[in-house]
């Protein structure tokens, strides 16, 4: 047993909603007390960095309602129930953006708020994109706006706080550090 596990001596589940659940756990501490946790559970999502042939980077705006106002952000979206992720990024590429590819890089997976939710992002990079002639629609309650930015331009975002997520964030910097690279 790792020395900081705590060991769940009991869950009260308090919301089980569309896109997440809400628990509490009792929880005994490595030292032998014991306290409480609130977890939000979340079937865990996808994020996709896709650049166009003039390396542009594919970016929709949309409404946000927890900060109560727009944000952008590269196409991203839940899993759903036993969908492979590299499924369930082929399909919001396409229903937020109208693109499809030819291919998809897996390149990290990483928790979102590990100190309260267990939600799991995977982000890949989306090769050889290409509208499509009849994309499938965006949810109905989704309504975005597309952009194709430069890495100059999104690095502007950044600075003026339209883009203010991490996922997105963490597309950027790999997408700088690749150019360092060359």
């Amino acid at each position: 047993m790792h020395k900081f596990t705590e060991k769940t001596l009991s869950t009260e589940k308090i919301f089980d909603g569309k896109v997440i659940r809400l628990q509490v756990d009792d929880v005994e501490l490595p030292d032998g007390k014991t306290s409480k946790r609130e977890i939000v559970k979340h079937p865990g999502a996808v994020a996709v960095l896709a650049l166009t042939s003039e390396n542009k980077i594919i970016l929709v705006e949309q409404y946000r309602k927890p900060m109560d106002r727009a944000l952008v952000e590269i196409p991203a979206g839940k899993l759903e129930p036993g969908e492979e992720p590299e499924l369930t990024a082929r399909r919001e590429l396409e229903e937020e953006t109208g693109y499809d590819c030819e291919g998809l890089e897996h390149i990290i997976s990483f928790y979102t708020s590990p100190g309260f939710a267990d939600e799991l992002i995977h982000l890949y990079l989306a090769k050889g994109i290409k509208k499509k002639e009849n994309p499938k629609s965006a949810d109905e309650d989704e309504f975005v706006e597309l952009l194709e930015v430069t890495i100059e331009e999104a690095i502007q975002l950044v600075k003026e706080q339209k883009i203010y997520d991490a996922k997105t964030a963490y597309a950027i910097q790999y997408l700088q550090l690749k150019e360092a690279q060359k």
